[in-house]
């Protein structure tokens, strides 16, 4: 049985589709229809290509740029479709505005649910890769239940979320492919995955109608923790790092990160010394050389008796003795002569 749903075919827009000194209006006003493109600093250059799938009841776009950053604008919504974006980060970081005052640190697997109108400053770093899915605003509203937001949407507390993800993945790579579909076969998906969607929205407002504001909160404290955790992780080295600079590096205050450990039943010091003392147990059992001093130093403690002391407390033993203990060649044991050789004992 014929299809009726009218064909569609992918569209491939590329920044280098015009000459380099007119990329950045070009993309501005063919990309970016609802939003404003910033000025790209001096010297950086535009990179970036798109390819999108248009049906009568949403658009599915895969994107990916070099590092940029865009903003609500009165002047672009106020002819854009009234739609309700729903994301999927594939690879770089998009820092985005949370709360005031507040930035949110974007990271690759990430879904999330976005309200145009409701945009503030976001930026993409250099090689990010996102996947979209505008639905119409009166279609998220009746899934939900309410008026849609800026939202992150958890994979492991949505049970739809993960197939959506998958789904949206994989029509991203078959829009890369237009020799492997036809005009009716991408309307088809391009159908099921926005009944995916909203199938998985009509699941996440029912937890929320349950579960209230609270899950809100405590996926924000989720998200900081996070990019807390990744900052901690590459900045643990060094000595003046304190809980000011971690708040800095997660993009929130520090009232803000420490509510987001304390959920946890962590603090945040505790959790860099616990960082510290695993990377700098996993350097001696790499190394067959110690010194002591310099191994503190470079696991970002400045004081090397307090780090033996505090290794020793974590692990039980001393970092010399814990090196003794990995590279110690093993004993010998000596031949007991009174014994008969195997085979030709008594009986």
């Amino acid at each position: 049985m014929p299809s009726s749903k009218p064909p569609c075919v992918p569209e491939h827009l590329s920044s280098h589709d015009v000459e380099p000194a007119l990329r950045f209006d070009s993309w501005r006003e063919r990309a970016h229809q609802w939003v404003e493109l910033q000025p790209l600093p001096p010297g950086a250059e535009l990179d970036a290509e798109l390819l999108i799938l248009r049906s009568q009841t949403c658009i599915f776009g895969t994107m990916r740029s070099s590092a940029y950053e865009m903003r609500a604008a009165s002047r672009r919504l106020a002819n854009a479709p009234d739609m309700v974006v729903v994301t999927l980060i594939q690879s770089g970081e998009l820092l985005r505005d949370a709360a005031p005052g507040e930035l949110q640190r974007v990271g690759p697997g990430t879904l999330g649910l976005y309200d145009p109108r409701r945009m503030g400053n976001y930026r993409w770093s250099q090689g990010s890769r996102e996947v979209f899915l505008a639905l119409q605003r009166d279609d998220v509203r009746a899934a939900l239940g309410r008026e849609p937001g800026n939202v992150p949407i958890p994979l492991e507390r949505c049970v739809l979320a993960p197939a959506l993800a998958s789904q949206l993945n994989h029509l991203a790579l078959l829009a890369r492919q237009p020799q492997k579909l036809d005009g009716v076969e991408y309307a088809g998906l391009l159908e099921g995955t926005r009944e995916l969607a909203l199938l998985m929205l009509r699941n996440l407002g029912r937890q929320d109608s349950r579960t209230g504001q609270s899950d809100m909160e405590e996926d924000l404290n989720a998200g900081r923790h996070a990019a807390a955790l990744r900052f901690m992780d590459r900045e643990a080295h060094r000595h003046d790092l304190d809980a000011t600079a971690i708040a800095r590096g997660a993009g929130c205050s520090r009232t803000r990160l420490y509510a987001a450990f304390a959920s946890r039943g962590e603090t945040v010091m505790g959790t860099l010394r616990e960082i510290r003392l695993q990377r700098a147990k996993e350097l001696i059992e790499r190394s067959p050389r110690l010194h002591i001093g310099s191994l503190s130093w470079r696991c970002g403690f400045a004081d090397q008796s307090g780090f033996s002391k505090l290794f020793k407390m974590r692990f039980g033993l001393l970092p010399s003795e814990w090196h003794h203990q990995t590279w110690a060649p093993p004993t010998t044991a000596l031949p007991n002569r009174s014994a008969a050789p195997a085979g030709f004992g008594p009986k």
